[in-house]
């Protein structure tokens, strides 16, 4: 993949792209800001285009692999938008059930980034169901600026609702068992915090990457197990993690976190120049093993 070295990029320039990314910037300072950095060989055309997805370049496994069957599958959800809509893989020879992943997306409705990770999973042996928070809008609109302005419009406790059926739909799955693991980036890191504490006893197991913890009145419910993976550039999410830590420890609560050195927010998506590849392999192998201790052996 030919990404710009992230070390040529500022970390001035990547704290602003979050900013922009979580809805605290608009474009036009975002782009006035990154005007006035002097970056040595660097246009500002070619440095904002590295820091913003190209999803060209993040898929691994191929929507038509003949080891997954991919396609869209419904789900009630009365408490939500009334009904939703995810993209479901399974891996093309089950010959019976098999636990399941719920896989959420960032802050932008399910992007080809996100879809490729649910097919990653079905390669690996897992159900994976990545629903769409913007399917009651028509779905992700195929552009990353309109769908975080999409999401931004939702009414948030709704598109809770949305994932807490999303995650009753998968495991009650005719092709699943009783196992569910979640995994999330971002706002899909702070769902699976969610998750794992309003429906603990649904949750088998949660990897939230980059994501803050659930409100204060909830947090004290996680049961876990957790996997979480921090960035270390990422003073946002980050300024979260100690106060959940002491909750999860109070509570007992069996958990892991890691930190990845030198990293920014986003490390894992493979679509920027903030992606990390040692430190995106390393969270995912991690991501794997845990899962597959926790839903197929648990």
């Amino acid at each position: 993949m030919s990404h710009i070295d992230p070390k040529h990029i500022p970390q001035q320039a990547f704290d602003w792209y979050d900013e922009y990314a979580h809805g605290d910037m608009d474009r036009r300072t975002f782009m006035s800001r990154l005007t006035s950095l002097s970056v040595a060989g660097l246009s500002i055309g070619t440095l904002s285009g590295a820091l913003t997805p190209n999803y060209a370049l993040a898929e691994q496994v191929s929507f038509n692999d003949e080891a997954i069957t991919a396609s869209y599958q419904k789900f009630p959800s009365p408490d939500g938008y009334g009904e939703g809509q995810g993209y479901l893989v399974l891996p093309s020879k089950l010959s019976k059930s098999a636990p399941a992943v719920l896989v959420v997306h960032e802050n932008r409705g399910l992007n080809p980034y996100v879809k490729d990770v649910a097919r990653r999973l079905a390669k690996e042996g897992f159900i994976a169901f990545a629903p769409d928070a913007l399917f009651s809008l028509g779905g992700y609109p195929g552009n990353d600026d309109k769908g975080k302005e999409m999401q931004r419009s939702m009414d948030r406790e709704k598109i809770e609702n949305d994932f807490i059926a999303a995650a009753n739909f998968i495991k009650q799955h005719e092709k699943t068992t009783d196992r569910l693991g979640v995994v999330g980036f971002c706002f899909g890191g702070y769902i699976s915090n969610f998750l794992a504490a309003k429906i603990p006893d649904v949750i088998n197991a949660a990897v939230p990457f980059y994501g803050t913890p659930a409100a204060e009145n909830l947090v004290s419910q996680v049961k876990g197990p957790l996997l979480l993976n921090f960035a270390e550039n990422d003073s946002r999410v980050n300024a979260s993690w100690p106060a959940y830590e002491s909750t999860l420890k109070a509570n007992k609560v069996d958990y892991q976190a890691h930190i990845y050195p030198g990293t920014q927010h986003g490390f894992h998506n493979d679509s920027t120049s903030r992606y990390d590849p040692k430190a995106a392999e390393l969270a995912w192998s991690r991501t794997i093993a845990f899962f597959k201790t926790n839903l197929l052996n648990g």
